[in-house]
């Protein structure tokens, strides 16, 4: 592996300019790709095949032809002046004007009114509408709203509040934005303080533009095709350019060590992409490991962000080993320090702060052993209290039309009315006449449901075409996010089989409502397995790199302390408000079905990052002949600065997206952020050497039969040992194997 990215680094950098054109080349074509293709649309490809929502919506988009059961909606709330009722001659009047404006509209399927809906207040001073459409709401045309709009628009002339919820007019959020370029500004900051060169701290910059350019291009590319989201891309640019700052800053940073130790410019590039390369490569896999895992989980939306953001860390990988030492070759002595260039040597002895930290950890293992585990262990406390749901409307903020809708409804009808469950009834089975045994059956379903404690009214039902199938909608007592509800849904379903057998007519309960408690539940269930085979695989892949069985064990306890922590975070400000305001969160709750298996597997990715990139060079000290003791503090002394860079830069990328209006990003933006910082400063930096400290020797330790089983892979770059050199030697020289 070293000797094959070795020579790979120095043909790049002998080849400078074919690389940089073929990457080029690349970047035009899938911008030009992205600029032909036709624009992708949110395919609400949150749900989860299999679960009984999903599947009921699939048979409401079967039976009611022309139908799509995750078309657009908009809920249009009608809120009488302070004394008035929305039934008096006026405002009925411009309601039932507003209802066959809107049914009017060629894309509409179905407009529900709420006086024949019984969608009034009790008091009168609230009624609501309900406007389905045949298209999603990214099929949606400036037109269609523009329509919509008027209709309300009209209404609200004659004197109504009218506030629009659903997402047939809501804000899609946007493609990028500030996010990036505030992570990208806090980098520059942080690399310039690193290495103290405008170009060393540029290159890493460029090459990770780069690399997000292309990615994020070819996401929109294949956007239509794949059904690929704004959400999609949004997170593997966060990710794409976290790591691929982080994996520049690794090979130029080496490259800058080996010049500074007397190599020339191409032998130092080949050596820093043989030894840092490879440390890279492995890092990348375990990235690219936990995203791809993502699809065993069977959430589409899952999948899809888990495979885009995998495609961007390849890339990342790719453009550090290949277009980094092409551009080292086009400045080679621009990344150098001041030292070096002014021909000074490396000082390999001098102490630095990582000398310094790892001294003091070595003489107090036990102590921060104990503080470290103690306080990541606190952190993780709130995480036995996660809740998972999906948050909507009432998580905007007020100033939003959305919000205002769902708190009005809230005001006139209850929680339960922002939530409630589609019931998708086949009478197929139904005993008497066709006709009259369906309308039996459903009356029957409705009648029962609507006496289930927790249910506070039942639509009328509405058959399709063919007669054999019915909707209707049951509203709970408590809001969508209320464990209540989960407790109704579940009581509607223990009831079936009794409902069932005396209709000989089957339902079904979805629904948002019934979809996102689904949801959770099925992730809720996957959420361990899935965090036990990531485990697997970190302690495979390091026992093949490190060839050593306690330091995996230790990685992956690392990685489960980091994981926990940074879950309790993220319950104890989104879910219990700890500091939320200061964050920008408008309403707590449940937290994102998506988020915590997403968070288990990119926290897994970037912690085995900073395992391999940290330990390596302990690792590699330890084959070169230094005591284990002395190989934590040279591990440190080369690595411990460059990770600490590593890490701020993507704190302060994740960060960035902390700002974020989408709610899912936000969340995870500031998930990612505190389990980076974690993971980084509390388990490398601290737990890391603490527990090498106590294992000495037997760190290091691997049978001699697996020894011989598994492969060889040299990622410390064993194979590249050579002495310091002062003079250039011929191009096309090999490296000297190292002696065992």
């Amino acid at each position: 592996m070293a000797t094959l990215l070795y020579r790979m680094g120095r043909a790049a950098f002998q080849r400078r300019w074919l690389v940089v054109l073929l990457w080029a080349v690349v970047l035009g074509a899938v911008g030009a790709g992205a600029a032909q293709a036709p624009a992708a649309s949110d395919d609400g490809t949150s749900f989860m095949p299999g679960i009984e929502a999903q599947k009921a919506s699939d048979l409401i988009g079967e039976r009611f032809p022309g139908s799509d059961a995750n078309g657009a909606n908009a809920r249009i709330v009608f809120v009488a002046p302070d004394g008035q009722k929305v039934t008096a001659a006026g405002h009925r009047a411009a309601i039932d004007t507003f209802v066959a404006e809107a049914a009017d509209e060629p894309r509409v399927a179905d407009v529900v009114s709420p006086f024949t809906a019984r969608a009034v207040s009790k008091d009168g001073s609230t009624a609501y509408a309900t406007v389905d459409f045949e298209v999603k709401a990214g099929d949606l045309t400036d037109a269609d709203k523009a329509a919509l709009e008027k209709a309300i628009d009209t209404a609200r002339d004659s004197g109504l509040t009218v506030e629009v919820g659903g997402n047939a007019l809501a804000e899609q959020p946007a493609a990028g934005g500030s996010s990036e370029v505030i992570g990208i500004a806090l980098a520059a900051v942080v690399l310039l303080i690193t290495f103290g060169s405008l170009a060393a701290a540029g290159l890493p910059l460029l090459t990770a533009v780069v690399g997000i350019g292309i990615s994020t291009a070819a996401i929109l590319a294949l956007g239509s095709v794949f059904g690929l989201s704004l959400t999609t891309g949004t997170l593997a640019t966060m990710l794409g350019l976290a790591v691929g700052i982080d994996y520049a800053l690794f090979v130029v940073s080496r490259y800058r060590e080996e010049r500074a130790n007397g190599h020339p410019a191409h032998e130092a590039a080949g050596l820093a992409v043989g030894t840092a390369g490879s440390a890279v490569v492995f890092a990348g896999l375990t990235v690219v490991i936990a995203l791809a895992g993502l699809t065993v989980v069977g959430v589409p939306m899952l999948t899809k962000m888990g495979l885009c953001a995998a495609g961007a860390v390849v890339v990342a990988v790719l453009i550090a080993l290949t277009l980094v030492p092409a551009l080292l070759g086009m400045w080679p002595e621009a990344v150098l320090s001041r030292r070096t260039r002014k021909g000074g040597a490396a000082d390999v002895s001098r102490a630095n702060g990582g000398t310094r930290w790892a001294r003091f950890v070595l003489r107090r293992p036990v102590t921060v052993l104990v503080a470290c585990v103690a306080g990541l262990g606190t952190l993780a406390l709130p995480a036995a209290q996660l809740e998972m749901g999906m948050p909507g409307a009432e998580s905007k903020p007020v100033s939003s039309t959305e919000r205002r809708a769902y708190d009005a409804l809230a005001d006139g009808f209850g929680a339960g009315f922002n939530g409630p469950l589609t019931i998708v009834v086949d009478a197929k089975g139904a005993t008497g006449s066709e006709a009259t045994g369906s309308e039996a059956a459903a009356a029957e379903i409705a009648r029962r449901i609507g006496a289930t404690p927790g249910v506070v009214s039942v639509s009328p039902a509405r058959f399709n075409p063919a007669g054999d199938t019915a909707l209707f909608s049951a509203v709970p007592a408590t809001g969508p996010n209320d464990e209540r509800t989960k407790d109704l849904v579940q009581s509607i379903r223990a009831e079936r089989a009794g409902i069932e057998r005396e209709t000989g007519a089957t339902f079904e309960v979805t629904g948002s409502t019934a979809m996102d408690i689904d949801v959770a539940q099925a992730l809720q269930d996957a959420l361990v397995p899935y965090l036990s085979v990531i485990v697997v695989l970190a302690l495979i892949l390091l026992l093949v790199v490190f060839r050593s069985i306690l330091v995996p064990v230790k990685a992956a306890f690392g990685f489960l302390l980091s994981v926990l922590a940074a879950l309790g975070a993220v319950v104890a400000v989104f879910q219990w408000g700890w500091g939320a305001q200061l964050l920008g969160v408008e309403q707590t709750g449940p937290i994102m079905s998506l988020m915590p298996i997403f968070l288990v597997g990119i926290v897994f990715g970037l912690a085995m990052d900073y395992e391999v990139f940290l330990v390596a060079r302990m690792r590699e000290a330890y084959v070169h002949g230094d005591r284990a003791p002395q190989a934590v503090v040279t591990g440190f002394r080369h690595s411990a600065r460059v990770v600490v860079a590593a890490a701020v830069i993507m704190i302060a990328v994740f960060s960035g997206f902390v700002g974020a209006d989408e709610s899912m990003i936000k969340t995870i933006g500031f998930g990612l952020a505190v389990a980076v910082l974690f993971d980084a400063f509390v388990v490398r930096m601290a737990l890391v050497p603490a527990v090498l400290a106590l294992l000495g020797d037997r760190a290091w330790w691997l049978p001699a039969r697996l020894d011989r089983l598994l492969p060889r892979v040299d990622v410390e770059g064993t194979g590249l040992a050579r002495p310091p050199v002062t003079a250039a030697e011929p191009v096309g020289s090999e490296p000297v194997p190292a002696r065992t």
